[in-house]
């Protein structure tokens, strides 16, 4: 997966820095530092740390934001990733708010099982998921054009979209390589509107999928992980 992410995993601060006495102090300190609004912060049950939610991304700090932890919790009773458990539930949506009719829709079989990707025709994980999605029979796939990685995917993008059968030009590009023809001179409006979707939703890379109980899942994942939660959701 092409993502842009925080590169140093502890931001110390001065050892001066003035106790913080409540979130709200907290808050307005670890966004000054992060240079961003946070989404959320909630205390966490583990050495007194301010678990902060921003721009797709979970930091940790203390009380008196004397360092800035990015970098997964681990539950050490459990085992478990209390980061990637935390992360599912902040970045998940409401599927039926996706605006479906800005996707290349494919139809396979009865079409029941559904889920949706936004992907870059550059992307060579995109490649990678487009041949393993091509597997998967009974299911309906919205692509979301996201051209995120060059102009050239702009470009790809739009010839895409503007090709007389969508589906079909995506898959011969992903899956077998042959560039879309045409021009992409038609109505390209689905893709600009794709992008400041994927932006509000903090889609860094790409591919990322999204199925019908709102999970996101990040990364060309093995289909044998898509069937399990396909299962899963269809089952509820």
């Amino acid at each position: 997966m092409i993502t842009k992410r925080l590169v140093p995993l502890v931001l110390a601060a001065t050892l001066s820095l003035p106790a913080l006495a409540d979130e709200a102090a907290v808050r307005k300190s670890l966004e000054s530092k992060l240079g961003r609004p946070l989404t959320s912060l909630t205390r966490t049950p583990y050495l007194g740390l301010y678990e902060a939610y921003a721009d797709g991304q979970i930091f940790y700090t203390d009380d008196k934001v004397s360092v800035i932890i990015a970098g997964a919790l681990i539950d050490g009773k459990s085992m478990k990733n209390i980061t990637d458990e935390r992360l599912q539930k902040l970045t998940a949506i409401k599927f039926s708010e996706l605006p479906l009719t800005l996707a290349v829709k494919q139809v396979r079989g009865d079409g029941k099982r559904v889920f949706a990707t936004f992907e870059d025709p550059n992307c060579g994980y995109c490649k990678k998921l487009a041949k393993d999605l091509a597997k998967l029979d009974n299911v309906t796939i919205y692509t979301f054009l996201y051209p995120i990685l060059s102009p050239d995917s702009l470009d790809k993008s739009n010839r895409i979209w503007c090709a007389a059968d969508k589906a079909k030009a995506w898959n011969d590009w992903m899956v077998d390589g042959k560039a879309p023809g045409g021009k992409g001179d038609c109505d390209t409006t689905a893709v600009k509107k794709t992008i400041e979707i994927g932006r509000k939703l903090a889609i860094n890379g790409t591919p990322t999928i999204f199925f019908t109980d709102g999970e996101r899942v990040p990364g060309a994942v093995p289909v044998a992980r898509i069937e399990e939660k396909l299962a899963q959701t269809a089952s509820r």
